[in-house]
């Protein structure tokens, strides 16, 4: 599968590849810091942000939603959200973090996961 999932004029969306699932939502325009966007772009980003949640808790029944807004190395805004299962290789630790064990995690149907998020989020803008 493509790694973009969606985007508009306002905000790019793609998958991490990871053994979790794993996606960003990026601001288009080169802006460092989400209180210097605009009321659009935060509204589309929390819309978006919103549609991914759901879906993930829907479809994964995963343990926890983790969602960080950190770019130290991509000084841009941009959203991690992430799909958190006790038996992941870092779960509780962040997935920056230090390696707990090998994953222990089978996610069925990853590739219809990720075409629900594509369909919901191209009807955001019909």
């Amino acid at each position: 599968m493509e790694n973009i999932l969606y985007q508009n004029d306002l905000v790019k969306v793609e998958i991490e590849p990871f053994e979790i699932p794993w996606i960003k939502i990026f601001a288009k325009e080169q802006i460092k810091e989400f209180s210097m966007c605009s009321s659009d772009l935060k509204g589309k980003i929390w819309q978006i942000l919103d549609i991914i949640e759901k879906i993930m808790l829907q479809e994964l029944n995963p343990t926890k939603i983790n969602i960080a807004s950190f770019g130290n190395y991509v000084p841009q805004v941009h959203f991690h959200i992430q799909a958190r299962f006790e038996k992941d290789s870092y779960f509780p630790e962040p997935t920056w973090g230090k390696k707990q064990r090998d994953s222990n995690i089978d996610i069925k149907n990853l590739d219809s996961f990720y075409d629900k998020i594509k369909k919901n989020l191209e009807a955001i803008d019909e």
